[in-house]
This record gives C-alpha cells, sequence and structure tokens, in this order.
C-alpha cells in the first residue's frame, strides 16, 4: 500500500474521530464539554504530533533527493535574515514600565526578540511580494 493512501485513511480516521468528538461536546452538558474539550486537546496534541513528523520525514526525504546545495543556500539566506533582523533590532527603543506596573513579564530581551521578528517578517515579505512581481513580469515578457 502506497503511503500517501495509508496517510488519507489515518487523516479521515482522525476527522471522523474529531467529528464525534466535537458533536458529544456540542450536545453535552457543561461538566462534561470541559473534559470532553480536554481530551480534544490530547488528540489535537498527538495529530501536530503526527503532522510534524510526517513533514520532517518528507522534507528530509526531498532534501535528499533534490539538490541539497541549493536548498542549503536557500536555509542559509534564511537564517542570515534572522541573525541580521535579530542584531538589528536594540529592544531598549520601547518604554517597558507601563507593561511591567500591569505584572506583565516584558524585559528588554523580549522587546528584542519581537523586533528581530518584525524586522524579519518585513524582510520576508518584501522578498515574496518581489520575487512574485519579478515572475509575474518575466512571464509576460516572455510571451
Amino acid at each position: 500500500m502506497n503511503l500517501h493512501k495509508i496517510l488519507k485513511i489515518i487523516a479521515f480516521a482522525l476527522a471522523i474521530i474529531g467529528a464525534i468528538f466535537a458533536l458529544m461536546i456540542i450536545s453535552g452538558d457543561d461538566e462534561s464539554a470541559l473534559s470532553m474539550s480536554g481530551n480534544m486537546l490530547y488528540i489535537a496534541y498527538a495529530v501536530l504530533g503526527l503532522v510534524l513528523a510526517m513533514v520532517l520525514i518528507f522534507v528530509i526525504k526531498g532534501l535528499f533527493a533534490g539538490n541539497i546545495k541549493k536548498t542549503l543556500m536557500t536555509v542559509g539566506a534564511f537564517l542570515a535574515i534572522i541573525v541580521i533582523s535579530y542584531t538589528m533590532s536594540s529592544g531598549t527603543d520601547l518604554d517597558l514600565t507601563p507593561f511591567i506596573n500591569k505584572g506583565l513579564d516584558v524585559t528588554e530581551a523580549t522587546s528584542k526578540q519581537v523586533g528581530a521578528g518584525l524586522y524579519a517578517f518585513y524582510v520576508l515579505a518584501f522578498l515574496a511580494i518581489a520575487s512574485m512581481l519579478f515572475s509575474g513580469v518575466k512571464k509576460i515578457f516572455n510571451k
């Protein structure tokens, strides 16, 4: 049996189990709904773990089947963007006293990580939009 067929069967079985649990939560009283929602979370964690494992297996399988040099260059470029974004963010450009007064655990390190994430998002979004525009313009001129 093909691996794709096995995964389709597992996904279908998990969908049926999820639908049954959802119906039990909807039709039950409040106490049973709370206990069922806890069980539903365990199933969601199991499905997430299964999906992550399958993605990892297929990525590694595709990595060795394809051009590994190109893949490693892409991963390296992504990591370079993350490192540059982290070094660009300062973490001190935000007044943290309102957050601390409210009892939130916000430090300069947290602010620096959020800033790095924003910088990385901006750079990656720009690259994605630029690549879509480039491929569209290239497609127009090649016709």
